[in-house]
């Protein structure tokens, strides 16, 4: 992956600090910086939510550094800035239903470790801080597609943290005159998505189940439609966030997808044809929390940013079913 870079800069000229970057999004993005000779890329995560196994490839890298602890600390948060140029701040709790069940969690880690990050950057002086927010804040919002200046009221403690980060970065970015943008990713999905545990995304739940020739659950009835984002246009956002020109960039936060809407029924059918699975899916009742359907209109991002996304879900199934089927099942 990341064979075309998505950088005109030479990166070997700066620092990036990856919060959560063990984790999914944090993990890849790593992978792209490093591949592009960063001069530094120090990660900053208490393997809560991530596996150290996404880092492995990158341990005898020279130029990268582990920091296993919690951003609920501000004093780590200071520290894992000093001798930074930039921000990627990716670490957080995600799930509704688990933020459902554990909202003083969700809280520390969305909202509170995002607010000691901020003040870490900002006395760190870091040059730009790039921030994962969510679709999630849009919440019980009706519109199609989803625009940034629209948003409705929020339906879990997991959206209420996200906004609340917009609300903070928003406030840093007037009071101390901070760069920083936000990025309301829509369903991202791709290498180094784990199906382990109770809160997994459905594309690694569908693929394990599939190639383990099982039933995988449907929560609701399946026509349910997402704006599913493979991770290499992520990495693309955040790369083309961090180093845009554009004066009027900062101070925003954009929509992270492709514009493109597909059903949960339909993803599951791909997957099927392309397993060749003969399993069936398990409907049960819709999850507590969840919006019904979600699109992106990103000519915000295109025009700001310079975004323009370049996997759409069926190669991006495609490439993420090969990982998979090489990682994950090795052993198997």
């Amino acid at each position: 992956m990341y064979n075309t870079p998505f950088h005109t800069k030479d990166l070997c000229n700066y620092s990036f600090l990856v919060t959560g970057g063990s984790g999914f999004i944090g993990s890849n993005l790593v992978e792209y910086l490093l591949k592009y000779k960063a001069k530094k890329v120090r990660v900053l995560d208490d393997l809560s939510n991530g596996h150290y196994k996404n880092l492995f490839p990158f341990k005898n890298n020279l130029s990268f550094e582990f920091i296993k602890d919690t951003i609920a600390n501000p004093d780590v948060c200071m520290n894992a800035c000093k001798g930074m140029d930039y921000v990627f701040h990716e670490a957080a709790l995600g799930s509704v239903p688990r933020s459902l069940k554990t909202p003083l969690k969700t809280h520390e880690a969305n909202a509170t470790g995002f607010l000691n990050m901020l003040d870490a950057a900002r006395n760190n002086n870091i040059k730009r801080f790039v921030y994962a927010s969510s679709s999630s804040v849009y919440g019980d919002d009706q519109n199609m597609p989803k625009i940034e200046t629209k948003i409705g009221n929020p339906l879990s403690p997991y959206a209420v943290s996200k906004y609340t980060n917009e609300l903070y970065a928003k406030v840093f970015a007037m009071n101390y005159g901070m760069e920083i943008i936000g990025l309301r990713y829509f369903n991202v999905f791709g290498p180094n998505q784990s199906p382990e545990g109770a809160y997994a995304a459905v594309i690694p739940l569908f693929m394990d189940a599939l190639l383990n020739n099982n039933s995988p659950y449907i929560n609701g009835d399946g026509t349910q439609t997402r704006d599913f984002t493979f991770v290499e246009n992520a990495v693309q956002a955040n790369i083309k966030a961090i180093f845009t020109e554009h004066p009027e960039a900062l101070s925003k936060v954009y929509n992270v997808a492709v514009g493109d809407t597909t059903s949960i029924n339909d993803v599951f059918h791909e997957l099927k044809r392309l397993t060749r699975s003969t399993s069936k899916a398990l409907y049960r009742e819709e999850r507590k929390g969840d919006i019904r359907d979600s699109l992106a209109d990103i000519s915000a991002a295109k025009t700001y940013l310079g975004y323009n996304p370049q996997i759409k879900i069926n190669e991006g199934l495609k490439i993420t079913l090969d990982w998979f089927k090489n990682v994950n099942h090795k052993s198997k």
